[in-house]
C-alpha cells in the first residue's frame, strides 16, 4: 500500500545530451523534408529564402529562447507553466494541448502510410514502378521502362504508376469526403502497429535523433515576391518557419523543463535553431536533386513532378526510386528514414501531453503504474478517432485537419499572446533576469527587442494577413470541399484559439475583489517564482492599504 501512495519525482534529463537530442529529434522531422522544400520551390525559390530568414530571426529564435526558458526555470508543463508566470493566460497552454492532440491524431497517419510503402519495398518489383497491376488504369505510364517522353506529352490524361499506386491501391480514394466508404484494412493494421511502436517506445523513454545524410545521398519574378507583402509567400514562410520550429504549441516548454536551472539553455537554443533551419536548406538541395533527375529523365519541367506535402513523400520519391539501380534497397532506406523521422517527432508530441496533463493532476497522476495506463487510454482514443481517417474517403479529413487544426491562423495567434503575455505582462527585462540567472549570460540586447516589439508586431501582421489573404481548401487542385466541411474545418481552427480569451474572462469574472484587482492578481507570477518577489515587494509599497490587504490575504 505504501508503494502504490507513493508519489514519483518529476525527475531531470540525465545529461545534456538527451535534452538537445530530444529537441533535435523533435525539430528535424518530416516537415523539413517534405514542406519546406516544396513551399521554397512554389514560391520562387530564392526569394522564398528572404521572408524565411526574416521570420527565423524575427520571431523563430526569440520565440524558440522564450518557451525553453520558460520551461528550465518553471520546471512544468506546457499549462502550469502559465499558472506561475502569468495566471491571465493560461488558455494559452490549453490551446497548444488541444494543437498537440490534433496533431497526434493526424500525423500518425503519415507514419501508417510510410510502414506500408516500406512494407512493399520488399516485393521482387515496386508495386509502383509498373503499369501490370490491378489497380492500374489505361492511362498508366510506366517511367521506369524510360519510353522518352512521347507517352507524357502525347496523352492528356496520362499517370504515372506511382501516383496510381499512390491514389488507387494505398488510399482507394474516393470522389469526395462525402463519401467514406470502406476502411482500408491494410493501412488500419499498419495504424495499429505504429501505435503499438510508439507507445511502447515513449513507455520504455526511446529518443531518437536521425540524420538526413540518406536522402541526401540518393541523388546527387524575384523583386515581385520581396516587395508584395501580403502575398502568399510571406504568410506560408511564417507559417513554415512556426511549424518547423515547433513553436507556440508547450513542446519547447515541456522539453525545457527536464533541464537541470543552470543549464545554459542560451546557447543551446541558438544551435539547435541553426541545426534546424541547415537541416530545412540542405534538404532543398537534396530533394530538388532527386525531382531535377526525374525532370531531366521524362523531359518535362520540374513543375511536373514536384509535388506537395503527402504527394512530395509517397508520389515523386517512390518514382525517382523507382528509376534507380537496386531500387528496394534504396525505398527501403527512404521509408525507413521516414518513419524514424516521424516518429521522433511523435514521440515527442505525446510526451508533451502527458507531461502537460500529468503536471495538472500530480498527486493523482505520479503514482506507479497510473502513467503507462494514461498513456494507453491516450492512444486507444486517438486510434479510435483516426478511423475516418483511414477509409476510402482519409485523405479528404486528412487534409481538413492538417489545413485548419493543426497549422496556420491558430499557432500564429497563439505565438502572438505568448510574446505580449511574457514580454509586456510579465516584462522582458524579467525574462532577461531569468535568463542571466540561470545561465550567467546576459541575452543580447536584440531579443528583448524582439519579445516587445518586432515578434507580436511580425506575428500579428501574419495573422491579419492570413485571414485576408485566405484560399479556400482544394484537394489535387480540383476538388472543392461541401460548405459544411469548411464550416468543420473553422469550427477545428477556433477551438484551438477561443480558450485563451475564454480562459482569460472566466478568471475575471469568478475571482474575488474588484476588477482591477483581480487583473492585477492574475498578471502576477507566483510567490515560488524566488526571481521575482523582490518585484512584488517593491510594488507592494505602491498599493493602497485596502488593497494591499486584499493582495496579502490571498
Amino acid at each position: 500500500m505504501e508503494n502504490i501512495n507513493h508519489v514519483v519525482e518529476r525527475g531531470h534529463w540525465g545529461s545534456k545530451v538527451e535534452f538537445l537530442l530530444a529537441v533535435a529529434g523533435n525539430v528535424v522531422g518530416i516537415g523539413n523534408v517534405w514542406r519546406f522544400p516544396y513551399l521554397c520551390y512554389k514560391n520562387g525559390g530564392g526569394a522564398f529564402l528572404v521572408p524565411y530568414l526574416v521570420f527565423m530571426v524575427t520571431c523563430a529564435v526569440p520565440l524558440f529562447l522564450l518557451e525553453t526558458t520558460v520551461g528550465q526555470y518553471t520546471q512544468e508543463g506546457g499549462v502550469t507553466c502559465w499558472r506561475k508566470m502569468c495566471p491571465l493566460v493560461e488558455g494559452i497552454g490549453y490551446s497548444a494541448l488541444l494543437i498537440l492532440l490534433y496533431s497526434c491524431v493526424t500525423y500518425m497517419l503519415i507514419l501508417a502510410w510510410a510502414l506500408l510503402y516500406l512494407v512493399f519495398s520488399f516485393s521482387s518489383q515496386l508495386p509502383w514502378a509498373s503499369c501490370n497491376n490491378d489497380w492500374n488504369t489505361d492511362h498508366c505510364i510506366d517511367i521506369s521502362t524510360r519510353n522518352k517522353t512521347f507517352a507524357w506529352t502525347n496523352q492528356m490524361n496520362a499517370t504515372s504508376a506511382a501516383t496510381e499506386f499512390w491514389e488507387r491501391r494505398v488510399l482507394a480514394i474516393s470522389g469526395g469526403i462525402e463519401e467514406i466508404g470502406s476502411i482500408r484494412w491494410d493501412l488500419m493494421l499498419c495504424l495499429i502497429a505504429i501505435w503499438i511502436i510508439c507507445y511502447f517506445c515513449i513507455w520504455k523513454g526511446v529518443k531518437w535523433c536521425i540524420s538526413l545524410c540518406i536522402i541526401y545521398c540518393n541523388a546527387v519574378d524575384f523583386m515581385d515576391t520581396l516587395y508584395s507583402p501580403l502575398k502568399q509567400v510571406w504568410l506560408e514562410a511564417g507559417i513554415q518557419i512556426l511549424f518547423s520550429y515547433s513553436l507556440g504549441v508547450g513542446t519547447l516548454t515541456v522539453l525545457g523543463s527536464y533541464n537541470t536551472y543552470n543549464n545554459n539553455c542560451y546557447k543551446d537554443c541558438l544551435w539547435l535553431c541553426l541545426l534546424n533551419s541547415g537541416t530545412s536548406i540542405v534538404a532543398g538541395f537534396a530533394v530538388f536533386s532527386v525531382l531535377g533527375f526525374m525532370a531531366h529523365e521524362q523531359g518535362v519541367p520540374i513543375a511536373e513532378v514536384a509535388e506537395s506535402s503527402p504527394g512530395l513523400a509517397f508520389i515523386a520519391y517512390p518514382q525517382a526510386v523507382a528509376m534507380m539501380p537496386l531500387p528496394q534497397l534504396w525505398s527501403i532506406c527512404f521509408f525507413v528514414m521516414l518513419i524514424l523521422l516521424g516518429l521522433d517527432t511523435e514521440f515527442v508530441a505525446m510526451e508533451v501531453v502527458m507531461t502537460s496533463i500529468i503536471d495538472m493532476f500530480p498527486t493523482v497522476m505520479r503514482r506507479p503504474g497510473r502513467r503507462e495506463l494514461f498513456l494507453l487510454l491516450f492512444s486507444i482514443m486517438c486510434f479510435f478517432f483516426q478511423l475516418i481517417m483511414v477509409t476510402e474517403a482519409g485523405m479528404y479529413v486528412f487534409q481538413m485537419f492538417d489545413y485548419f487544426a493543426c497549422n496556420g491562423a491558430s499557432i500564429l495567434f497563439l505565438c502572438v499572446f505568448e510574446t505580449v503575455a511574457l514580454g509586456w505582462i510579465f516584462g522582458a527585462e524579467q525574462v532577461c533576469g531569468i535568463v542571466k540567472d540561470m545561465t550567467g549570460v546576459h541575452p543580447n540586447p536584440f531579443f528583448k527587442i524582439c519579445w516587445l516589439y518586432l515578434t507580436p508586431l511580425v506575428l500579428l501582421g501574419s495573422f491579419i494577413c492570413y485571414l485576408v489573404e485566405y484560399q479556400p481548401l482544394t484537394f489535387n487542385r480540383w476538388y472543392v470541399y461541401p460548405a459544411w466541411a469548411y464550416v468543420l474545418g473553422w469550427v477545428l481552427s477556433i477551438s484551438s484559439i477561443l480558450p485563451v480569451p475564454g480562459w482569460a474572462l472566466y478568471k475575471l469574472g469568478t475571482g474575488t475583489g474588484n476588477f482591477r484587482q483581480r487583473f492585477h492578481h492574475l498578471c502576477q507570477p507566483a510567490p515560488d517564482c524566488w526571481l521575482t518577489q523582490k518585484k512584488d515587494e517593491t510594488e507592494l509599497q505602491h498599493i493602497g492599504g485596502e488593497e494591499l490587504h486584499w493582495l496579502t490575504s490571498s
